[in-house]
């Protein structure tokens, strides 16, 4: 088993896993915003806190800690995930990234259409239905089991892979506050110091996080969103080792036969066998890619705390739907782009470019089962949310827009689920 094939397994399993917490955070989260618990539950997202660092000081409310700091260390992943399906994964060749690229771009590109068309006068929110949460939409798959098409899971990750490009371009050129020009040139040094590093062939995580963390700071400074720091620290990381699998595995052998030699009758390790063991230690460190071992350190943090504790931060909304009705056009964009915009862009684009010889359908996946992706792609769900978090800041419309992306990701994934078990069926008819 290759590593490449180990690492997109365990990219399954976390995401799916961390549907169920996801779901369970967010349902804790309405619970409590509804109830005797509600004035708590908000003041305690809205208490300030405040680093200092020399003449340089960040104050947020812990729901900016949250959504800005915590955040950009999935967003570190999530751009290692993207640098590693360009580069080795199924977006390396034209061939194997034609099909769910155009499927990510219909993806995007129809429901942000959606929700301009209802919102002309003031289309900023236009990003909030241009996202997927994957999460949620692996772990609705990995639950229907054997039922599901293997090909169908691949196909989504690699559209959900360009789908969290596109939300990285979006977050970084649109919804960005007051820029601050001085702090550029410090970002620039500290990005430019971290390239050297990759450069110089340095393969230990600490001095690339130690600079992201300071990148971090100036990307914050800048009035960017700070989560791109930690995509912009990922495309950074270097993929290479220093050494290959063929010098680690002879020189392994060759240390574990010394090992063996100087065994002994004393039941501890001598002297010879630990400086053995420490330079065993020593190649293992240095055979690791450095950007798979961090996703793989990353993986774990990101989908069973980072992302749990943003949607019990950030889901909690109080289920006022006077706020719907006062936000009726805002809200319509949202959910009909999710719940609409996703499936005719993503089966729409790859239907009409498959017809136009653009590119060609996967022959192990159905035009059905592209239809299911494309509803279970308006899941946007936590990615959605914090979309809307950065576009809009009355309180009143992010809670109608909260009940519209629960409403959509909601029936999204229900007629995705239906639309999978009727292609098996289908599938298993034609079978005998």
């Amino acid at each position: 088993m290759t590593q490449q094939l180990q690492v997109f397994q365990r990219f399954i399993k976390d995401e799916s896993f961390s549907g169920v917490l996801l779901f369970i955070a967010t349902l804790l989260a309405v619970i409590i915003a509804n109830s005797a618990f509600s004035d708590s539950y908000f003041e305690l997202w809205n208490k300030s806190l405040g680093v200092t660092l020399g003449e340089h000081q960040i104050s947020m409310t812990l729901t900016q800690w949250i959504n800005d700091g915590l955040m950009a260390i999935f967003f570190l992943m999530v751009g290692l995930e993207i640098k590693r399906e360009l580069l080795i994964g199924e977006l390396s060749s034209v061939q194997k990234a034609s099909f769910p690229i155009i499927a990510a771009i219909g993806g995007m590109l129809i429901p942000a259409l959606f929700y301009v068309f209802f919102n002309l006068d003031d289309p900023k929110g236009f990003g909030i239905p241009m996202a997927t949460d994957i999460a949620f939409a692996l772990g609705i798959l990995m639950l229907l089991g054997k039922r599901v098409n293997p090909a169908l899971k691949l196909f989504l990750v690699a559209l959900a892979v360009v789908d969290d490009l596109g939300a990285v371009m979006v977050v970084a050129t649109v919804y960005t506050s007051q820029i601050h020009f001085e702090y550029f040139l410090h970002a620039g040094i500290i990005y430019a110091l971290i390239w050297l590093l990759n450069y110089r062939r340095v393969t230990s995580l600490i001095p690339y996080l130690i600079l992201g963390i300071a990148l971090w700071i100036y990307i914050h400074s800048i009035g960017i969103h700070a989560t791109i720091a930690g995509v912009l620290l990922a495309f950074a990381i270097p993929i290479k080792s220093k050494v290959n699998e063929k010098e680690f595995i002879n020189g392994t052998k060759e240390l574990v036969n010394d090992f063996e030699k100087n065994i002994d009758n004393i039941p501890i390790l001598n002297h010879h066998q630990i400086d053995v063991l420490e330079s065993i230690a020593y190649k293992y460190d240095k055979v690791q890619n450095p950007l798979l071992k961090l996703e793989h350190q990353l993986h774990g943090l990101s989908a069973f705390l980072i992302m749990p504790i943003f949607a019990f931060a950030n889901a909690g909304v109080v289920l006022d739907f006077s706020a719907v009705s006062q936000n009726m056009m805002i809200v319509l964009g949202v959910v009909l782009g999710l719940l609409v915009g996703k499936p005719i862009g993503i089966f729409g684009f790859t239907y009409l470019a498959t017809k136009l010889k653009i590119v060609t359908k996967p022959d192990d996946i159905s035009w059905g089962e592209i239809m299911a992706v494309g509803f279970l792609g308006g899941i946007g769900f936590t990615m959605s949310i914090f979309i809307t978090q950065l576009a809009f800041v009355d309180a009143s419309v992010i809670s109608a827009v909260k009940i519209g992306i629960f409403f959509a990701s909601f029936i999204a994934g229900i007629i995705g689920v239906l639309l999978i078990l009727k292609a098996n069926n289908k599938t298993r008819i034609q079978n005998g």
